[in-house]
């Protein structure tokens, strides 16, 4: 690897915002109104202390895991973003190789500038890539329908529904911004929705018109029911913060839950994931697996999501920074980076393999 390279996720940060535009760094980087759970959603976990044990032969390290009896290299998957091809030509297409070269997960959003087609693609190249495609409910439920069908067909392995979005949150430097797309970029899973175009809407941003006309604000638990009826992909829910949600998830067939509070972007003034984790861990006491989204910025993190009871974290901004920096070497390079750092948090708390962190190790 190039030494030249970042050694950390931090440093892909820093000049990620060197090379974007102030539109789109601000697009990646910002959170809801006053972004007072962005800035917590890393910072919780520095609350976590960690309580290694010792004299235990560290000599291997496995990191190997399955979700949904899919299996991983590592207990990682990259979260659903959109608009990837503003950071770098190849977008999503770039993630979705870097992420199947390392034998990790990638979910794909319905607002990505790459279809879900063109990304399947890559599977003949990496047959065991896993792959989940991320839903949002429309008003229209033929567009949610043919969505679901497409994924179906393309090979995707779970639907991934965000429910944490029934309208965009106050996300204020979007506005000021008026964010929209360039000509040449589109939202390519919805290039059939007559009228949309978020590269063109002017005084406010794209995005906001998009969500306000098309995403269905009115979705409640019996359309997860109706999800089930037209699919047999399992179900994914992205966004649960309370232990009740998380029951009524698996009681309306959701085989994971993603912890997540949406990067901060939606509700300011709401919990970290990570404090929201052994909450539902405990009510979900096995039913579903759980996965934890946001913050994650160190293999240490990893660690104590982990010891908490996640099966896997997603990963979300840092992968836009590697795309930023160095394209899908920049996304393999972060992946890398944090295989690293949880490979050495494991060693040095006395953890040989997944199944031996649990919260003894940890201290809160």
């Amino acid at each position: 690897m190039n030494n030249l390279l970042p050694i950390n996720l931090f440093e892909y940060e820093q000049l990620a915002a060197k090379n974007l535009s102030p539109m789109v760094w601000d697009y990646y980087r910002s959170g809801a109104a006053d972004e007072i759970t962005l800035l917590d959603s890393h910072k919780a976990f520095s609350q976590i202390k960690l309580r290694p044990r010792m004299l235990v032969d560290v000599t291997n390290i496995d990191l190997h895991t399955q979700v949904l009896g899919e299996k991983l290299q590592l207990p990682l998957l990259i979260a659903p973003m959109a608009f990837q091809c503003l950071a770098d030509p190849e977008g999503e297409i770039a993630t979705a190789i870097a992420a199947a070269s390392a034998n990790t997960g990638l979910i794909l959003s319905t607002l990505s500038t790459r279809s879900m087609e063109e990304v399947a693609t890559i599977r003949q190249s990496f047959p065991q890539a896993l792959q989940w495609f991320q839903l949002y409910i429309h008003r229209d439920r033929g567009l949610t329908c043919a969505l679901v069908e497409r994924a179906k067909i393309a090979g995707y392995k779970a639907l991934c529904v965000t429910v944490d979005a029934p309208m965009l949150g106050k996300r204020e430097v979007d506005h000021r911004n008026e964010f929209c797309l360039p000509p040449h970029l589109y939202p390519a899973n919805l290039v059939n929705i007559s009228g949309l175009d978020i590269s063109q809407e002017k005084g406010g941003s794209g995005l906001f018109s998009y969500f306000a006309q098309q995403i269905d604000p009115a979705v409640t638990w019996s359309d997860l029911d109706w999800l089930k009826s037209i699919s047999d992909l399992p179900l994914v829910l992205k966004g649960i913060l309370r232990g009740d949600d998380a029951v009524r998830a698996v009681e309306h067939g959701a085989q994971a839950i993603i912890v997540s509070n949406h990067g901060g972007r939606q509700l300011d003034g709401a919990i970290a994931s990570i404090t929201a984790l052994g909450e539902i861990v405990t009510a979900v006491d096995g039913r579903a697996e759980i996965l934890l989204d946001g913050g994650i910025r160190r293999g240490t993190d990893i660690l104590k999501a982990l010891a908490l009871g996640a099966k896997a974290v997603l990963i979300g901004r840092p992968i836009l920074w590697g795309l930023a920096v160095a394209g899908q070497t920049g996304v393999s390079h972060i992946i890398s980076l944090l295989q690293e750092e949880l490979h050495l948090a494991m060693a040095l708390s006395g953890c040989t393999r997944l199944a031996d962190i649990d919260a003894s190790i940890i201290s809160i």
